[in-house]
């Protein structure tokens, strides 16, 4: 019978792809964000979402769990330093994936997966602007304020006296 075996082999055996995941684990705990295919990316997220819950509760038996699965003191110290601070209030979900298209060479596709409280440029979380429909009344009052705004600024500023 085939009970709980749904995860994906990704074409290899037991204890290469452990040790793939393991050293793919590794560059994403120490370089926040890797390039790689998307079932590579899927397989890594299952692998090592519980190593960071692990993570934020720093005791000995866990770091040695942990440790059991990365084989590396560096990135056992990175994962339980920075990363478990930044993850303690979230529930979950500690990586993205996002989709870069096809490899040219052998058309595999590609993904970044990374952690997401360290991306930078998805922190920043702007104002959107919100659209609604409105009538045509409200755009003269629009014009208006905008042709004030610009004589103001046409009009030349108070001289300074020379030094």
């Amino acid at each position: 019978m085939r009970h709980n075996k749904k995860f994906n082999h990704l074409g290899r055996k037991h204890s290469h792809r452990a040790a793939m995941l393991s050293n793919m684990a590794t560059s994403l705990i120490m370089h926040k964000r890797i390039t790689t295919t998307l079932p590579k990316a899927k397989a890594l997220r299952v692998y090592v979402e519980p190593l960071i819950t692990k993570s934020k509760e720093d005791t000995t038996a866990s770091r040695r769990v942990v440790f059991s699965y990365l084989q590396n003191k560096y990135a056992i110290t990175e994962l339980f330093g920075p990363v478990a601070t930044a993850v303690a209030n979230r529930p979950g979900g500690y990586t993205r994936i996002i989709k870069l298209g096809r490899r040219p060479s052998d058309d595999a596709e590609m993904a970044f997966i990374e952690l997401v409280d360290f991306d930078e440029n998805m922190a920043k979380t702007e104002a959107k602007k919100t659209r609604t429909r409105r009538s045509r009344k409200s755009a003269p009052k629009a014009e208006a304020v905008e042709e004030t705004v610009a004589e103001e600024a046409t009009e030349a500023p108070a001289e300074t006296p020379a030094e």
